[in-house]
């Protein structure tokens, strides 16, 4: 068994003396900006010297390279510490660590992306952890690797229940590529965090989850040296450092400041500063000494950025009758086939959302989140980063909502993340509105990177998790529980932000557009209008199938509203409020003598059969029908 040698004494004066530099770029750069968090940078600095310059492998000059340690800074408005720690690695210029927080400096106030050496935005709390998690499943059952995955948490955000869904989905994959590391300064924002310095709590929670767990001083550069070689040496656990440490760390002496409430997020006072940088420069032992973090194992491909496509066409005929939830699960399965690069999660939802068709063709891509919607999102993140996975993760639509915090940062992260809702609308039927999505599209049309996907057949749903697979960007695709004919061949071509003309006239008078189950019941109402013997030319309605509500193809749409006297209705299985029809009046809002006549759900459902409930709110077809009437009699 490999035994633990200590570092030589120069090893460690360097570490100390980098910590110490690390307090001292943060200050600057704080005081530069005149914002930012110094004090939460200080209680770090031994735990980032360690882990930069001793324990993690990576190449410095290629941050991103698929074969490094990853490191995840959970505690993101720590940010300067961990741009200080790329400047002693040689990777950010010390000059620019004082454009922190500047309008075109990429240092900014958080970490993101924008910047090579960051994976995953951080800085709303207690996700992190369930980011890394991806990475290190990716890493150990995907890639198959030897990198490790680093994530520092602070102990104000373990009061997120997102960190402790993460630790136990950490534990249960037996994640031993993992360490968190809790930051036990504490002080929070506004008073002290819950436990204090209570470690023994700190160390008994994590061990129940099931975590190999070492509580140390985070100030002892030598003790830290341990705990993260230890940490890898155990094997089917992942391994929790949980370093007590102390807000404002050197800042003491004359300035006064460590440890003491209501320094949270205020840079250093302009009187005080100089004697601080004077005292922690003292410190400084070896002023030029460089250490360089060590190489990490070239065992990881470059990804492959290749477009996936379909390796054969639908196999649908158009009439028969299938869930475009079930479509979901068949489609996965046939784009698994294409690459191996192709992922899904669930949240023990798969029987429903028909993920579990995945499963069974791919077991070993599939990961099961359970119950845990935060985290679902979060280590679906995690996995696609580095472009490592496609990652497809699913549940009921309605539960996303839950998660809706780690779906705003994966976009502010840049990722490119599948989502996949099913259950949507009152059309599920007898569950009730726990269940039903109704406020679903407007949560990801609010989504700045989002492609917004509502599939309203078997082969436009195929066509749409082909495209998500190779968009940029946040992809939801929004899937029915009922059972709806097929109406597209499978040689139908779908294009983002493309419409379909599903039925036309030369003779048409209103347009109307529905998605999803609604797209079927205007259909039923254009069937319906064309039997009514009196006025039959001018009861001929116009139907149209987004696709995408998100982008919206407003040229199709505004081309059928003026061929039709301007006359639009809209019909969605969801609330008005920030639905279909507001993407349509939004389309149109600009164009003269164009009215907008909107059925949409209103008020709080309830339990009921699929078409009772359609009924009631207004949305089935014959409510179509009447508004058509009601339109021509106007």
């Amino acid at each position: 068994m490999t035994s633990y040698h200590k570092p030589d004494e120069k090893t460690l004066q360097g570490l100390k003396d980098v910590a110490n530099k690390l307090r001292i770029h943060s200050i600057k750069a704080t005081c530069a900006s005149n914002s930012g968090h110094p004090t939460s940078c200080c209680s770090a600095a031994e735990l980032m010297s360690v882990l930069f310059f001793h324990t993690m492998r990576y190449k410095a000059d290629d941050p991103r390279n698929q074969c490094n340690d990853r490191f995840v800074l959970s505690k993101g408005h720590a940010a300067p510490v961990l741009y200080a720690a790329w400047s002693e690695a040689g990777f950010v210029k010390e000059s620019d660590l004082l454009n922190l927080r500047k309008i075109d400096c990429d240092l900014e106030g958080h970490p993101t992306p924008k910047l090579a050496f960051v994976d995953v935005a951080t800085g709303s709390l207690g996700q992190g952890l369930g980011a890394a998690c991806g990475m290190a499943y990716t890493g150990k059952h995907f890639d198959k690797s030897a990198y490790r995955v680093y994530c520092m948490m602070g102990d104000g955000e373990c009061s997120e229940g997102s960190v402790w869904e993460a630790m136990a989905f950490a534990s249960y994959y037996k994640l031993d590529n993992l360490v968190a590391i809790m930051d036990v300064n504490r002080l929070g924002q506004s008073e002290a965090a819950p436990l204090k310095h209570d470690m023994e709590i700190y160390r008994k929670r994590c061990e129940a989850f099931g975590w190999n767990t070492y509580v140390v001083d985070g100030h002892d550069v030598e003790e830290l040296c341990k705990a993260f070689w230890q940490a890898q040496q155990v094997k089917d656990k992942p391994t929790c450092i949980v370093a007590k440490t102390f807000k404002g760390k050197g800042l003491k002496s004359k300035s006064d400041i460590e440890d003491l409430d209501n320094w949270h997020g205020k840079p250093i006072p302009k009187d005080r500063v100089d004697d601080i940088l004077k005292d922690l420069q003292a410190q400084i032992q070896v002023p030029n000494k460089t250490l360089c973090p060590e190489l990490p194992k070239d065992d990881t491909a470059p990804a492959d950025l290749s477009a996936i496509s379909m390796p054969s066409p639908p196999a649908y005929k158009k009439g028969e009758k299938m869930a475009t939830r079930r479509a979901y699960g068949l489609a996965l399965a046939k784009l698994g086939q294409a690459s191996k690069r192709v992922v899904a999660l669930d949240g023990d939802t798969k029987n429903s959302t028909f993920s579990e068709t995945f499963k069974k063709a791919f077991p070993d891509r599939y990961i099961e989140c359970f119950i845990a919607e935060q985290n679902l999102v979060g280590v679906a993140i995690g996995c696609a980063t580095r472009d490592r996975t496609v990652a497809f993760a699913s549940t009921f639509a309605a539960f996303f909502s839950r998660a809706y915090d780690q779906i705003r940062m994966g976009a502010i992260s840049q990722s490119n993340v599948n989502l996949v809702g099913s259950h949507c609308g009152v059309s599920i039927g007898e569950d009730g509105p726990s269940q039903m999505a109704l406020e679903d599209l407007a949560m990801f049309r609010a989504i700045p990177t989002c492609t917004v996907f509502y599939p309203s057949d078997a082969v436009s749903t195929e066509k749409a998790v082909e495209l998500s697979a190779n968009i940029k960007g946040i992809c939801f695709i929004r899937t029915s529980r009922p059972d709806n004919e097929v109406i597209y061949s499978p040689d139908e071509k779908f294009e983002v932000g493309l419409a379909k003309v599903v039925r036309q006239s030369d003779s048409d008078c209103v347009t109307v557009i529905g998605a999803g189950v609604t797209l079927h019941e205007a259909l039923a109402a254009a069937d319906m209008l064309a039997l009514e013997a009196a006025h039959l030319a001018r009861k001929k309605i116009r139907v149209i199938d987004p696709f995408t509500i998100k982008p919206l193809d407003a040229s199709t749409i505004l081309s059928s509203a003026r061929a039709t006297r301007g006359q639009i209705i809209t019909v969605e299985d969801h609330y008005k409020e920030g639905g279909l029809g507001e993407a349509v009046l939004s389309a149109v809002g600009k164009e003269p003598g164009i009215v907008v006549t909107r059925l949409a759900v209103t008020g709080v459902p309830r339990s009921g059969k699929s078409q009772e409930l359609l009924d009631i709110f207004g949305i089935s077809a014959k409510h179509i029908a009447n508004a058509v009437r009601q339109t021509f009699a106007n």
